[in-house]
């Protein structure tokens, strides 16, 4: 139920920058998430809050760094005096250090739960923006698992973003920490060759840059498939995901008709499209490992190659030995934080897409077909509801009433029928505002609630009570629940309004029906809109719905959507519809690729 306004149904959203696969445009569209998010604030400070700690762990490393040359110096001397001082000394220093390292891990959880906070929160209210979230679905396959881009998707964004960005921060900060004592180290050295001898300043950074820089160049070159093959494994995930989804909803039908062997069959097939990705992404990670193991093993004595020019030159003693060799680790380990973390970021990469792509979608959903002629919803000066010259347009032609004005006045009964491929269920969300393409003009009753009756009705998992009230959060007197039930014929639900349920999976179809009815009687709308809700109700049933229109609902205008009434059934007004199937059609469009919107949208709306 829900009170039709012509400022709903003429609702705009700008229009969202131009779809494409730049990284800086999907960095805009997540800034876009964050921008009046009201996580944005928390997760500035503990970011704040995390650098400072990383700055200070930075300080720290240096600190220790500068240890080794007086330990390892005096078990160079046998010093044990000097030996256990700075053994004392390390303990003092590692103890803080655990301190920062700890509090650091904390705060760069808590952004991670706030950065999913936040991302979560943002989909899922732009989502459930009216009519938007119908759209998405009709428009092709990005539609087809909002649930994992919502919840899964954003959450593996939000864990790889952290770890990634905090990472990244820590490995430059500890690099431009080192730089300076790898440079001082290797100062002033001289390469003798022959009788020449040849100075490069610094030569400690440049080695392990070049190092490095080798190890992040060759590792991209064969990992950067990773980014497509993570693409290409969550879309056959999501289309698996939601094949036992499908199947366990509608797992009475398939048992009944002995189906189980075919979506076995159809289980399988998802299945082997998930192992045959996942396959290919485990090639690619092999491809990988070859050159970073290979890498690592040269790294564990690659620092001492390097600065053992300096120390048998007797430039430096053991201790400051092993003091450059921490310094260029310490060099070495934040360039190679590419290298380390290609696999990852080849996941965050897929997954930014994917979330990106989504949120661009449901904004861009609302300007689907934006170039064509749109119904014009309007508001009423009196309690009629009007409809003038409309047409609903869609791939398949168009669907019109035969009268070109229509008004219909409180209490009114009206049957709108049609043959059975005539569009009636697109004329009914066409009423609904969900399908706005045609032409014509729709006029509601001012500040009036509009009830809209599908043909399956939806009740909110939960107490029965909160269905009777949906969508409202209006606490109903008992009596006035148990009443409602009474008269459509569902007294035995009267005990169970405080139970919860999926109520969709406890009742049958015609009790499903009588339920939205006895909504009806509680909610009281002046206005009520069904859609072949009554078409297969048997007689009992039938005649239970529609009597709460003779006495408790008499005042309340009645449209219905369907076939030519049956059991006696009678209506003061019949209205037909005219299918045009020569008549201007929606042209395709494509939201993410797939199936075209309008392909889904038109199948099941005869």
């Amino acid at each position: 139920m829900k009170n039709q306004t012509g400022n709903e149904a003429q609702a705009r959203t700008p229009t969202a920058p131009p779809e494409g696969s730049s990284i800086w445009q999907q960095f805009e569209m997540m800034r876009h998430a964050f921008v009046d998010s009201p996580v944005l604030k928390p997760i500035l400070w503990l970011a704040a809050g995390s650098f400072t700690i990383i700055i200070v762990t930075a300080i720290g490393q240096i600190v220790l760094n500068r240890w080794y040359r007086p330990f390892f110096d005096a078990i160079e001397r046998r010093d044990l005096n000097s030996f256990f001082y700075q053994l004392m000394l390390f303990v003092l220093l590692a103890g803080v250090l655990l301190v920062f390292n700890v509090a650091q891990q904390w705060l760069n959880q808590m952004v991670r739960l706030k950065l999913r906070e936040g991302l979560t929160l943002d989909l899922i209210g732009q989502w459930m923006r009216p009519r938007r979230a119908f759209r998405l679905a009709n428009a092709g396959t990005i539609g087809v698992n909002p649930d994992q881009r919502m919840q899964e998707d954003a959450g593996h964004l939000a864990d790889l973003t952290t770890s990634l960005g905090f990472g990244l921060l820590q490995s430059s900060i500890l690099l431009i920490s080192f730089v300076g004592v790898l440079w001082s180290l290797s100062a002033g050295f001289a390469f003798q060759i022959g009788e020449r001898s040849l100075e490069i300043p610094g030569y400690m950074v440049w080695a392990a840059i070049l190092y490095a820089g080798s190890a992040s160049w060759l590792s991209w070159l064969v990992g950067r498939r990773l980014i497509v093959l993570n693409g290409e494994r969550y879309a056959r995930e999501a289309d698996l995901r939601f094949s036992m989804m499908h199947a366990n909803e509608h797992i009475d039908g398939i048992s009944l008709a002995g189906g189980e062997a075919g979506e076995r069959r159809r289980l399988q097939l998802d299945l082997s499209s998930v192992l045959d990705a996942t396959r290919n992404i485990f090639r690619a990670e092999i491809n990988l490992a070859w050159v970073q193991d290979g890498y690592g093993w040269v790294t564990v004595v690659a620092p001492i190659l390097v600065a053992a020019p300096v120390y048998f030159a007797g430039n430096i003693s053991f201790g400051g030995l092993m003091m450059a060799v921490g310094a260029f680790n310490q060099v070495h380990s934040s360039l190679k934080w590419f290298v380390a973390n290609v696999s990852a970021i080849t996941d965050w990469r897929a997954t930014l897409l994917r979330v990106a792509a989504f949120r661009r979608a449901l904004i861009t959903a609302d300007t689907l077909h934006g170039d064509e002629k749109r119904i014009d919803f309007v508001e009423n000066d009196t309690a009629t509801m009007t409809f003038e010259n409309l047409e609903v347009v869609s791939r398949s032609g168009r669907t019109r009433l035969a009268e070109s004005r229509i008004e219909i006045a409180p209490g009114q009964r009206v049957n709108i029928i049609g043959d059975p491929r005539a569009g009636k269920t697109l004329v009914f969300r066409a009423l609904a505002g969900l399908w706005p393409w045609g032409s014509g003009r729709v006029g509601m009753p001012a500040g009036e609630t509009v009830a809209f009756i599908p043909r399956a009705p939806y009740f909110p998992r939960g107490r029965l009570r909160d269905a009777l009230a949906y969508p409202h959060a209006d606490s109903f007197p008992d009596k006035v629940l148990v009443t409602a039930l009474s008269k459509v014929g569902l007294d035995h639900l009267a005990t169970s309004l405080d139970r919860e349920a999926r109520w969709e999976r406890e009742l049958g179809d015609d009790e499903q029906r009588l339920l939205a009815f006895a909504r009806l009687l509680v909610q009281k709308p002046r206005w009520v809109v069904i859609d072949e809700a009554l078409e297969t109700m048997d007689a009992d049933a039938l005649k239970r719905a529609l009597s709460i229109f003779e006495a408790d609902l008499r005042e309340t205008a009645v449209i219905k959507i369907g076939r030519t009434p049956r059991n006696g059934v009678q209506f003061s007004r019949v209205i037909h519809l005219v299918k045009d199937a020569e008549g201007p059609a929606l042209k395709p469009v494509r939201l993410g690729g797939g199936v075209s919107g309008l392909e889904v949208a038109v199948r099941g709306a005869p």
